[in-house]
């Protein structure tokens, strides 16, 4: 079931933007959990799909409406993990904020900026032209 935007905030969700992407993106979809405080600050934990990801955000499909500027958490869900060294070298919890919603049939799609950029700066994406 999605949930409604409340009143108000149906008229925060903007048609996306031209592309200004700095990172590319890559189309899979990968089960994450999505947590944050709803409009009340009540604490929510819901599951959701990321649709396409790169080093600086995600696409994210959830039936929860998320205003612009919403502060997130995102985890991605991973079966048993090696001890030791390489351990410590994933990462699991990304940190960040919406920077757009977009009402679909079925669900709301969100851009999701992530605090910081999980990859180097020197890997961005090359200019077109």
């Amino acid at each position: 079931m999605v949930t409604a935007p409340p009143r108000a905030a149906k008229q925060m969700v903007k048609p996306p933007k031209a592309d200004r992407r700095r990172w590319e993106r890559i189309p899979i979809a990968i089960p994450i959990f999505l947590l944050g405080k709803d409009h009340d600050g009540k604490e929510f934990r819901e599951f959701g799909t990321a649709l396409n990801i790169s080093p600086g955000g995600v696409l994210l499909a959830a039936r929860r409406y998320l205003p612009p500027f919403s502060a997130v958490s995102l985890e991605i869900p991973s079966g048993p993990l090696p001890r030791g060294g390489i351990a410590g070298k994933f990462i699991r919890t990304l940190p960040g904020h919406t920077v757009t919603v977009t009402h679909s049939e079925q669900c709301y799609l969100c851009g999701v900026k992530f605090e910081r950029p999980v990859l180097s700066p020197r890997v961005r994406r090359q200019p077109q032209g």
